[in-house]
């Protein structure tokens, strides 16, 4: 048994693992000891790509390219492949996935698993509606081609199914084309919540990309932050023929629990905030959709303890009211979070079953793990989400209860009976089995 972690480390569980380096491996990995999960780069935030006490079928060097149509622009790779091999494949050649979370460190097993969204939800929506078809391998034996058309209640279930209904080999994507690898970016602070909803308003019908920063640690004025909008540049700069020269930090070591107090965390949100570059400026895409890919391992931030994330959507109706109660209750618990996202989601309806994206305002924010209170204060988040109708994002859950799970799936029976009988996960036997992390 090892100890492999989830980006958030925590909860820390220990399992099997074992590497598949080539496909025809699968079927006698998948013939091991239940219960199995498959795993790619592990950049969940909690215990949805754990399996403690079972194994982890890391899947993270099948990453080929089998195929490239560049006439419909459809991508077949092994689902190994991470986004960031698939694009500095596809920008020379004038492609961009048209969907992307906000790292690039993700392979695109773990992105259908998770039916990742990024930031133009609005106008793309997830990455599973891009998704021509895939193979899925099932601990039967059997390879199942799924699509909208064949196989349509696996396609549906294994998008956003947390890896639960056998293992991806294969996908078709459709990519978009682009001629820069350049995005106007423009920057505006905004003073409040009242704020944020306004420039968001303003901004989606002329804009592919928003997000906002917002400083949760402001004991004035609740929601001022940065509000962000980007769109890819158009015509041929030349840009696409040089590959990005920026390289990554190391981050070196475990920050000690000082660096991350309640009162660093609201000077460091202050500086944020005040320091910001405000305006439009021209940017290379990869530093505004993945600005923390310019860290390794900047999870080492949050201490040997970990941290945890909230991620929730709130419906439209009842947006306004459950995010100033989110921000509130952070305040009050003095547990502030620098890292805090702001975004709304398009109508653009999600192909999976369990898909996370629906209509609403999504709200995101970090927490290191300090034990009793940090749980309490997330027990509160869920409990507005709940009031206000809302959903939690598995990917980034490491503690939510089974009631929650429920409710922010209500399509979970029929997702149910595509369960593999050979798979699971810390996170499924937590919130529909009723057993803790091992």
């Amino acid at each position: 048994m090892a100890e492999a972690l989830s980006w958030g480390r925590y909860p820390r569980v220990r399992q099997q693992v074992a590497v598949a380096f080539w496909a025809h491996e699968l079927p006698a990995l998948l013939a091991g000891a239940a219960p199995l999960l498959p795993r790619g780069l592990g950049r969940s935030y909690g215990d949805s790509c754990l399996n403690g006490g079972g194994t982890l079928l890391d899947c993270s060097r099948l990453d080929r390219f089998i195929a490239f149509d560049t006439r419909e622009g459809v991508l077949e790779c092994e689902a190994g492949a991470t986004l960031g091999d698939i694009l500095r494949f596809a920008l020379p050649r004038g492609f961009f996935l048209p969907v992307v979370p906000g790292t690039q460190q993700v392979t695109v097993g773990g992105a259908i698993a998770n039916d990742v969204h990024g930031k133009n939800h609005h106008r793309a929506g997830t990455f599973g509606r891009h998704v021509r078809d895939f193979t899925l391998l099932r601990s039967d034996g059997s390879n199942q081609a799924c699509s909208p058309t064949e196989n349509e209640g696996l396609f549906r279930a294994t998008i956003g199914g947390l890896g639960l209904t056998g293992l991806v080999s294969r996908a078709a994507l459709r990519l978009r084309p682009i001629s820069s690898a350049f995005m106007d970016v423009e920057s505006l602070p905004f003073d409040d919540l009242e704020g944020f909803f306004r420039v968001e308003r303003e901004s989606t019908p002329d804009w592919e990309y928003t997000v906002a920063w917002v400083d949760c640690a402001n004991r004035g004025t609740l929601g001022r932050g940065i509000f962000q909008r980007a769109r890819h540049v158009d015509g041929d700069d030349g840009s696409l023929a040089h590959a990005d020269a920026g390289g990554a930090r190391p981050i070196p070591f475990d920050f000690p629990d000082l660096a991350l107090s309640a009162p660093l965390v609201r000077a460091f949100n202050s500086a944020y905030w005040r320091l910001h570059a405000r305006g439009l400026r021209r940017l290379r895409a990869g530093k505004f959709l993945f600005p923390l890919d310019t860290l390794l391992h900047w999870n080492r931030i949050y201490g040997r303890r970990g941290f945890l994330q909230f991620q929730c959507v709130v419906p439209p109706e009842s947006a306004a009211d459950a995010v100033a109660g989110l921000l509130g209750a952070v305040v009050e618990g003095g547990q502030g979070s620098f890292l805090s996202v702001l975004k709304t989601f398009g109508d653009m309806p999600s192909p999976g079953l369990l898909s996370f994206p629906r209509p609403g305002v999504t709200f995101a924010l970090d927490f290191p793990m300090n034990g009793a209170s940090t749980l309490a204060l997330l027990d509160r988040l869920e409990a507005i989400v709940g009031e206000a109708g809302g959903a939690i994002y598995p990917a980034k859950d490491a503690r939510m209860s089974a009631h929650a799970f429920r409710e922010s799936f209500p399509r979970l029976a029929e997702f149910e009976p595509y369960v593999d009988p050979a798979f699971s996960s810390g996170l499924w036997r937590r919130v529909h089995e009723g057993k803790n992390h091992g």
